[in-house]
């Protein structure tokens, strides 16, 4: 019997069943990317975390969805760092603590803000943004039951990538983000000849008034269908609104996961000019919300 001691942490919220869960395994060196796959089916959440060690940065992790591995996450990257201060594996160095983590697209830098040994805010700064494939509205918005009056004009329906290539699709206002009706047959079609993993669909008008942006996340099966809040998104989406001039300000709080009854934000900062954006920092807290220990048999 194996057995590796986990922890849940929900991420971008200060408060318990907010924002989005991730589970967090810890000294997985020795699993396999199939029983890694099993444990995140098992989990039933967006994502699990699996880290080991690492002999370029402080720490390595894998991240996988109930689909399969993915190259970057957000929130499991907030929950990663959260968790392992709260294990014990990560001391603190004062109220600012850097650190970087391995991931499948190599190294990436993460600032922790503390007081009194206490974490207050992770921050992670994503890989340069790269905007790749335009996508017809007409082959698109049907899969959503929207239509091209529903679009901010004048900006592409486009895959951006700061680690994880998302679909991303500027609508008007929160009332198109309600009506969405989504295909699913025509979702899992669509997603089959794309080249991101999942699609992300915002407006600039956030839900609270500190709120620049509110998001709907979305994807195909087996993936749970919508996340609460998907910080590599909020990476995509914040180099794409400064890429295209949609922000005045290339710092602001992005919301989501309200309407699912886990309201999450993160605050957002998009480093460099419009034409050439060096990096996307996310960052939010994090709550710990259960600690156990998975036993896996010697023969599954």
């Amino acid at each position: 019997m194996q057995k590796y001691p986990f922890m849940q942490v929900d991420a971008f919220t200060n408060i318990a069943f907010g924002g989005n869960p991730c589970a967090i395994f810890f000294d997985t060196q020795n699993l396999d990317e199939k029983t890694m796959l099993a444990i995140t089916r098992e989990m039933n959440l967006s994502e699990s975390s699996f880290v080991r060690p690492s002999y370029i940065a402080d720490f390595g992790v894998r991240y996988f969805t109930p689909m399969g591995e993915i190259p970057l996450a957000g929130h499991p990257t907030i929950a990663t760092v959260f968790a392992l201060v709260e294990s014990g594996r990560l001391p603190l160095t004062g109220d600012l603590t850097k650190i970087q983590l391995e991931l499948l697209v190599g190294a990436i830098p993460i600032v922790i803000q503390s007081e009194n040994n206490l974490v207050k805010n992770i921050t992670m700064s994503q890989k340069k943004p790269q905007f790749l494939k335009i996508y017809d509205p007409d082959l698109v918005l049907p899969v959503f039951g929207i239509t091209k009056e529903n679009l901010v004009p004048d900006v592409p329906i486009q895959t951006v990538s700061t680690g994880t290539p998302q679909l991303m699709i500027c609508v008007k206002n929160k009332e198109v983000l309600q009506k969405l009706n989504p295909n699913s047959k025509a979702y899992q079609e669509l997603h089959r000849n794309s080249d991101w993993f999942s699609s992300h669909l915002f407006c600039l008008d956030g839900i609270t008034p500190s709120g620049k942006t509110f998001a709907r996340h979305l994807s195909p099966p087996p993936d749970i269908f919508e996340d609460p809040f998907t910080g590599s998104a909020t990476g995509g989406m914040a180099a794409y609104l400064w890429h295209y001039g949609l922000l005045d300000e290339p710092i602001f709080i992005a919301e989501q996961g309200h309407w699912m009854q886990r309201p999450g934000s993160a605050a957002v900062e998009v480093v460099g000019p419009r034409n050439e954006i060096e990096t996307v920092k996310v960052g939010g807290p994090a709550v710990m919300v259960l600690t156990g220990t998975l036993h896996i048999p010697d023969a599954i």
